[in-house]
């Protein structure tokens, strides 16, 4: 008889284990849908303020530099919700704000004596 309230006990910590992990799941894909939401958002923003151009030459930047794109994408959403776009982005604007976002090129002067 003592066996039984060990077995009792093991199942109510099995029964709990499996509560915890649905809702671990439940936030994990509240989450999720979050950042869908926001990614969401963020590519109307896009559509809105960009010309078709202007899109292409950033999808056509993010393939190579993925990094250096979101940031671009994060200035160009910082400028429209600011107001400081007048219309939409063109693709000669877009090239203008890669060339101010782009770092400088690291050059390297060596000199020998």
């Amino acid at each position: 008889m003592s066996d039984q309230p060990d077995d009792e006990r093991l199942e109510e910590l099995r029964k709990k284990k499996m509560q915890e992990m649905q809702e671990q799941g439940g936030q994990e894909e509240a989450q999720q849908q979050a950042q869908q939401q926001a990614d969401a958002q963020k590519q109307a923003m896009l559509r809105k303020h960009l010309t078709d151009g202007a899109r292409k030459r950033l999808n056509s930047v993010r393939m190579s530099k993925p990094d250096f794109a979101e940031q671009v994408e994060r200035q160009v959403l910082a400028l429209a919700q600011s107001g400081r776009v007048n219309g939409k982005i063109d693709e000669d604007k877009m090239k203008e704000l890669l060339r101010e976002l782009k770092p400088d090129s690291k050059s390297f002067n060596i000199r020998r004596r």
